[in-house]
């Protein structure tokens, strides 16, 4: 019997397709998730990419954006990914890849993933990911918390809103869509790892812009703390792995009381977290 998982990591600008054993990633590949395509596109795309994998491994796994409910998949902020309401995600994967199939939050599977192997082993723990959107996972008494599922990024905010916007996100002031929308608001036509990039060469703008973000970003951590009192925040993703930025996120809660303040940790799995994890639960889910 194959001993591998393949784990499709579907995000707002990539999708992963990998084959994982244990806490190995064996090989995986990356296409570009287009947003204005369906959810079937992104799978079959995944597929062609796992081909060469074939036999290899005996159950598919998803770990995705958004909401995961029963095996369908549900936008919960569709500025990320504009899912249809409740697509049959692990009906799909089941007909597509013909092996058991499991689907969950990418931030509750890297969550797991960091838990079991990574930064917060034996510890209750939260795990927040800032990439193109914010999401998260919790793990108290050695269980991963599967509710609804990765919406840190989805608290409601105090940032001056849209006129036309009765309710927005965390995430609408802090993820990565958000840095390249304000950079090129002040004439820079960089995406966030530019920006991060232009504040490494000192320019001020950047510097400035990147301060906001981790003023925001901060907050919500602090009441995260606040309301689940984890040991440990193990902080992901493409922004919250990025060069200097825990140091950033440490500045910014410098002044907040020690009830409220997070000991924050990176990422020990990188951005491989979600595929270690979605392979672990995978495994699991098959007892």
């Amino acid at each position: 019997m194959a001993e591998s998982v393949l784990v499709l990591d579907v995000g707002g600008t990539k999708t992963l397709a990998a084959l994982v054993r244990g806490a190995e990633v064996l090989a995986e590949a990356r296409v570009p998730t287009d947003a204005t395509a369906s959810p079937d596109v992104w799978i079959d795309a995944a597929g062609r990419e796992a081909q060469a994998w074939a036999g290899r491994f005996d159950r598919v796994v998803a770990a995705v954006t958004g909401i995961v409910a029963d095996g369908r998949w549900s936008a919960l902020n569709p500025g990320t990914l504009a899912i249809p309401d409740g697509f049959p995600l692990e009906e799909r994967l089941r007909t597509r890849f013909c092996v058991p199939a499991v689907a969950l939050n990418d931030a509750q599977a890297a969550a797991w993933g960091e838990y079991r192997h990574g930064a917060g082993q034996g510890a209750d723990m939260v795990f927040v990911t800032v990439s193109t959107g914010v999401g998260g996972g919790i793990v108290l008494g050695g269980r991963l918390v599967r509710g609804r599922g990765g919406l840190a990024g989805h608290f409601g905010i105090a940032y001056p809103l849209p006129e036309d916007s009765a309710f927005a996100h965390v995430e609408d002031g802090i993820a990565g869509r958000w840095v390249a929308a304000e950079a090129a608001r002040e004439g820079h036509g960089l995406d966030a790892r530019g920006v991060f990039e232009a504040a490494g060469r000192g320019e001020a703008w950047a510097e400035a812009l990147l301060s906001r973000q981790a003023h925001r970003a901060s907050r919500l951590l602090a009441n995260i703390q606040l309301a689940i009192a984890p040991d440990v925040i193990v902080v992901g993703g493409g922004i919250g792995l990025a060069d200097g930025y825990l140091a950033r996120l440490e500045a910014a809660l410098a002044s907040t009381p020690p009830v409220r303040r997070p000991r924050l940790v990176a990422a020990a799995l990188g951005t491989r977290a979600g595929l270690v994890g979605a392979a672990d639960i995978a495994k699991q889910d098959a007892v």
